[in-house]
């Protein structure tokens, strides 16, 4: 099977919405392998002139509360297309409710959605009517539009405008095939984002989670993956052995996660694309905790050998020796790399309690970073560097962070049991899951580092254990 191609267009176009010429194959079903996005030069087919499409994106301070219309994505011509059985002129209002969604849920903008605007034309893409805009009190205007053409792929344009200004920030276009229009939304959400705040984009990124079914002491537990928005749902197993604590690998194209399937915990890789899973160690000893180094080329896990615990390095790619990382009578459990690789943060109980600690990837210099008050576990390091997430236990579980060397503790979260946070790709916002108290229902939740923009992720069925994996190529 081949893998999916996302084909973006980083140059603008001027004087019409802009055309991204496909150089690559598309999956004829969305497939969560790494999918592979590269830059192309684009022409215009609407009576333009034919060239490279230039455009620049900057950085700016955040922009705090900034209000942004997003009508509905225009159309040339009403057509059919698979992604919406009403047509383009249907598929460009979702495209912009997808934008509207992801840029509501940020904490960051206050944006009104297409479904309260009025519908731009197709010319208006690139003239907008700015007074209709200023006379609604917006400062930002997002549109866009969407064409599909013979061969059933779809080209998506997205063009960001500040209205006070009457100027245009940034515009980016793709080319997909119909079942990757969500994709393109999320490109979309991602642009005006960065080209906002200053921050790296998250939106179109993807998370691995468990999904819970049954009663609480009967619980089936299943390896599922979905969008950063929950969209694209889709379960990896089939809940006959229970799994726990999936990791993406770098590139989206395998799992790492803690499987029962053979009746005792061990750790498996599962190949998105050829649907296979392989152990990652052929120890008949429990191993768990599997975590991805930064280029994939390592997996740490930890393993339990006569009631000793450790955490050991072991060839992504199989075989080969397990490294043991390190050799204490204590429990040494989890293990995250710095973005780097050149450190692990990891949760020991050799101080006679629950800690987190430091070593460098090769397993030396240990030491203990974590001294605030409760223990510490389940530690995650920042895609960013600066600060480690960690599960704070004080009398409740809590999501909190802190700086790589223990400063700096904020608490985030004020649940009875939050835990195991996973960062975003952009490492401002933390993925979690809530337990209930007496039902141990769970679900997951995401906060900012502010700790005010809290809410609950929407999945068909319970869920717990998120991982996020990095914005998808």
């Amino acid at each position: 099977m081949k893998k999916a191609a996302l084909l973006t267009a980083v140059a603008m176009l001027f004087s019409a919405p802009a055309v991204a010429q496909s150089n690559g194959d598309l999956l004829p079903d969305l497939d969560p392998a790494g999918i592979g996005a590269q830059p192309v030069e684009t022409t215009m087919d609407d009576g333009g002139e034919n060239g490279p499409l230039r455009g620049t994106v900057t950085d700016d301070s955040a922009w705090q509360d900034t209000g942004i219309a997003i009508p509905a994505f225009a159309t040339n011509r009403e057509q059919p297309t698979p992604a919406n059985s009403s047509g383009t002129t249907a598929l460009g209002q979702e495209l912009a409710r997808v934008v509207f969604n992801d840029l509501r849920n940020n904490g960051l903008f206050r944006p009104v959605g297409p479904d309260a605007l009025p519908r731009p034309t197709y010319d208006q893409i690139t003239a907008p009517a700015y007074a209709t805009w200023q006379g609604r009190s917006a400062e930002m205007l997002v549109q866009g539009y969407v064409r599909a053409a013979a061969d059933g792929k779809l080209t998506v344009g997205c063009y960001l405008y500040d209205v006070a200004l009457q100027s245009e920030l940034a515009r980016e276009g793709w080319v997909v095939l119909p079942n990757e229009w969500r994709r393109a939304a999320h490109k979309c959400a991602d642009l005006v984002y960065s080209r906002l705040s200053g921050e790296s984009p998250f939106f179109d990124s993807r998370i691995a989670y468990i999904a819970e079914t049954g009663p609480k002491d009967n619980r089936i537990k299943r390896l599922a993956i979905m969008d950063s928005d929950g969209a694209n749902h889709r379960f990896i197993t089939n809940g006959r052995a229970t799994a726990l604590t999936p990791r993406y690998s770098p590139d989206y194209g395998k799992i790492a996660y803690l499987s029962y399937t053979d009746g005792n915990p061990r750790i498996y890789v599962y190949d998105i694309e050829t649907r296979q899973q392989v152990l990652v160690t052929e120890s008949s000893n429990p191993t768990f905790a599997p975590r991805w180094s930064p280029d994939g080329k390592w997996i740490l896990y930890s393993m339990a050998i006569g009631g000793n615990t450790d955490i050991y390095r072991v060839s992504a790619s199989g075989g080969g020796t397990p490294l043991r990382l390190t050799d204490s009578p204590a429990i040494d459990v989890g293990g995250s790399y710095s973005p780097d690789g050149s450190q692990i943060v990891f949760e020991s109980d050799r101080s006679g309690a629950q800690q987190c600690y430091v070593m460098n990837a090769d397993g030396s210099n240990q030491r203990r970073i974590s001294f605030a008050s409760g223990r510490c576990a389940t530690p995650e390091w920042s895609p960013r560097g600066d600060q480690i997430a960690f599960t704070r236990i004080a009398g409740d579980f809590n999501v909190a962070v802190m700086t790589p060397s223990g400063g700096n503790v904020r608490v985030l979260t004020h649940g009875w049991q939050d835990e195991a946070p996973t960062w975003a790709p952009n490492g401002r916002i933390i993925q979690f899951f809530r337990s209930e108290r007496g039902s141990g229902d769970s679900s997951i939740w995401q906060v900012d580092l502010t700790g005010d923009n809290l809410r609950r992720l929407e999945t068909p069925v319970g869920a717990s254990d998120p991982a996020w994996g990095p914005v998808l190529p």
